[in-house]
């Protein structure tokens, strides 16, 4: 999820004219249309990718329990219900239990995300006769988001002598390049939760939650959210997400800084990361992970690079300067070594929250990226392939050999 800045499309703004009938003072608000994400289901990729999986029941399912909703908390429960069963059967399917749904490899991360927008939209577009006031609205989607996305069931069995470990993946992105992506690090999440890791010191439990490409997202705060009761329990942790072609980085430090990228709203943001208490904001962040180990260990097929690369602007300068070594005291973040995009915000969210929890001297934590993840070349219409589910099957395995490192030498 670098930041390697692409060529935006126009959006066309749709301008209404004419005349109109009047609308009564008490006649109820329409409901929103879908947003930018959703209409993107439309597509003949999507259905496909949700036709193969068996979850193009999920939205309909959601659909018709809205439908029998007599008031708002039970509209609420039914949300939060479907919320949590997408999750977990995406995680039951990407882990070999249960039915497959159809020939989509079991280790796809692109079903859950097409299922969850099928069923947003369900929430943003639905008229009960009861009444939709937007605030309810805004709380329903935001129960649906948290549980299909596993950030609420966050939990650890309570077992002496037993690590516990946090990761955290993304949601496809750069839809309009190519609608067939899927993100390995949403991949990883979803093959690793709750799963129980041995290491030389013992057993080791990783829970996973997965996030939005959006920016507002972070910008209310959704890292912090479910990360801040969790920190304080964890023996390690580790934010994820999709990078640079054949090979990992341990990203060495990381900086309050979005470079605009469109996210997957098509929407950009340019600015110092919005965080609370900014007067105590600082330029950068770094890692605690143990990446010298990570990087000398032999973990997989693909190289992993410790890489301490940033871009600044230096104290008393006034253009960006890229630092191979990391920043220079007094500069102003413009890139962390992964990039200006939400890859490099989720990093430098959490591990300012660590340092803000005081757990710099004790948690290690910080941010892997992975491989991007690589369809055979040649294809560029078909939605999966041999070489394509090989490659994401590797770095599952990667994956779990740099936490298996991170956890026995933590």
């Amino acid at each position: 999820m670098n930041s390697i800045r692409v060529r935006l499309g126009v959006l066309g703004l749709a301008l209404l004219t004419g005349f109109t009938t009047p609308t009564a003072a008490n006649a109820a608000p329409a409901a929103p249309s879908p947003t930018v994400e959703e209409q993107r289901l439309g597509g003949a990729v999507p259905q496909e990718i949700l036709r193969r999986s068996g979850f193009d029941t999920a939205a309909p399912r959601l659909a018709r329990a809205l439908e029998g909703a007599r008031g708002y908390g039970e509209a609420r429960r039914a949300v939060a219900r479907e919320g949590a069963r997408l999750w977990q059967r995406a995680v039951d399917r990407a882990q070999g239990r249960g039915p497959a749904g159809g020939d989509l490899s079991r280790d796809d991360d692109r079903p859950l995300y097409w299922a969850r927008l099928g069923m947003t939209r369900e929430v943003r577009t639905w008229q009960p006769e009861f009444g939709l006031p937007d605030g309810r609205r805004a709380a329903l989607l935001d129960e649906l988001e948290r549980t299909s996305r596993g950030q609420d069931a966050i939990r650890y069995p309570h077992r002496k002598g037993l690590k516990r470990i946090l990761l955290t993946g993304f949601d496809p992105f750069t839809l309009d390049r190519d609608i067939r992506i899927s993100n390995p690090s949403g991949v990883t999440a979803l093959a690793l939760d709750g799963t129980v890791i041995e290491t030389a010191d013992g057993p080791a439990r990783v829970e996973t939650a997965v996030f939005p490409v959006r920016w507002q997202d972070f910008t209310e705060g959704t890292v912090e959210r479910t990360l801040r009761p969790q920190l304080p329990k964890v023996d390690l942790f580790t934010t994820v997400s999709q990078g640079r072609v054949g090979r990992f980085d341990i990203e060495r430090t990381n900086g309050a800084w979005r470079g605009g990228f469109g996210d997957n709203e098509n929407i950009g943001r340019t600015e110092t990361v919005p965080v609370s208490d900014p007067a105590s904001q600082p330029q950068w962040t770094t890692t605690t992970l143990p990446y010298a180990a990570i990087s000398a260990a032999q973990t997989g097929r693909f190289p992993v690079y410790d890489n301490t690369s940033v871009t600044e602007i230096p104290a008393g300068g006034t253009e960006p300067v890229v630092r191979p070594d990391g920043p220079t005291p007094g500069s102003v973040a413009r890139a962390g070594g992964g990039g200006d995009y939400l890859s490099n915000e989720i990093a430098y969210r959490a591990t300012l929250l660590r340092d803000r929890l005081g757990l710099h001297g004790t948690l290690p934590g910080g941010h892997v990226h992975t491989p991007v993840l690589q369809f055979a070349a040649g294809n560029t219409t078909e939605v999966t392939d041999p070489e394509f589910v090989r490659n994401r099957l590797d770095i599952i395995a990667q994956v779990r050999a740099i936490l298996t490192v991170a956890a026995e030498t933590s």
